[in-house]
Parts: structure tokens; C-alpha cells; sequence
């Protein structure tokens, strides 16, 4: 008579499902319902938001889906992409930060490097926010270079 090989299969699955239960009784139960931003009013496309336009509300749904602001302070001057309705949640997506800089206007381009430092007056090819690498027109040479926005609106030229 043969007998068939004895899996050790079994015994590990409920030793798994053992250890799987002690860890979900450690951790700790979610601390009540969360918030959500939502807006006052409808706020279309390229509108700023301010703590006036938004509030931040209890959420009662579990079944909400992911991926909505849930504190003003994430919200705040930041920029929509897409119209928000009043009492809907904000969806991270739809926002975008302020320009720092807009295409066409002048900015002060910088170089620096090896001790020396360099300003010239440019003009950028595209809009964009803080830290964002961009071409930019220089006004008095016409030459397209490139640089990295900085806080201040200037334009930190890039070495080749």
C-alpha cells in the first residue's frame, strides 16, 4: 500500500490565519469619521482658492473614495483645474499650484557659479510654479536657456 506525500501546506495556512489575527486585534481601530473639504460656492478653472470659498465637513459615508482633501490647509492658494461644486468633495486631482511665473512676463534671470554671479532680464515660454525647470527667453540676446523657478519669481539659469 502507498501513501500519498503528507502536505505541510495546511498546517502553515492556520498558522498564518493565527498570526494574521493577532496582528489586526494590535492595531488600533480607526479613530472615528474623518473630514473633507468642500467648497461654499461653485468655483470654476483657474480660480485661487481662500479659506472664504472652502469648509471643512465631517464625513459620513465609508464608502467615500480616496483621494479628496481633507483639511483646508491642503487647499489653501492652491489652484483648480475643474469646476468644484458647492457641498462635493475636492478631489486632490483638480488642484494645481500658483503660478510663480506666467508666460510672457519679464523675470530676472541668475547665474551663478565659481564666484561669479549673472542677472539678465528674461521672458518665459511657458507658465509655472516654484521649482519647476523651464525655458526662458533672454530679452536682450533672444537666446532659449533653461533654469529652475525660485521662490522669489526669478529664475535660476542652469549650467551646461
Amino acid at each position: 500500500m502507498m501513501f500519498g506525500h503528507i502536505s505541510p501546506l495546511p498546517g502553515l495556512f492556520r498558522t498564518a490565519v493565527v498570526i494574521a489575527s493577532l496582528f489586526a486585534a494590535l492595531v488600533p481601530a480607526q479613530a472615528g469619521p474623518g473630514t473633507a473639504v468642500v467648497p461654499q460656492r461653485t468655483i470654476y478653472p483657474g480660480e485661487q482658492l481662500s479659506a472664504e470659498l472652502v469648509r471643512e465637513v465631517v464625513v459620513t459615508n465609508p464608502n467615500l473614495r480616496a483621494g479628496y482633501a481633507a483639511v483646508t490647509d491642503e487647499v489653501l492658494g492652491k489652484v483648480t483645474t475643474r469646476t468644484l461644486l458647492p457641498g462635493r468633495t475636492i478631489p486632490v486631482g483638480a488642484l494645481r499650484d500658483a503660478w510663480a511665473v506666467e508666460r510672457g512676463a519679464t523675470v530676472q534671470l541668475i547665474f551663478a557659479g565659481g564666484g561669479l554671479t549673472i542677472t539678465a532680464v528674461g521672458t518665459p515660454l511657458e507658465n509655472a510654479a516654484i521649482g519647476d525647470f523651464i525655458r526662458v527667453r533672454n530679452v536682450e540676446t533672444g537666446v532659449v536657456i533653461s533654469g529652475t523657478v525660485m521662490g522669489d519669481g526669478s529664475v535660476r539659469v542652469a549650467a551646461k
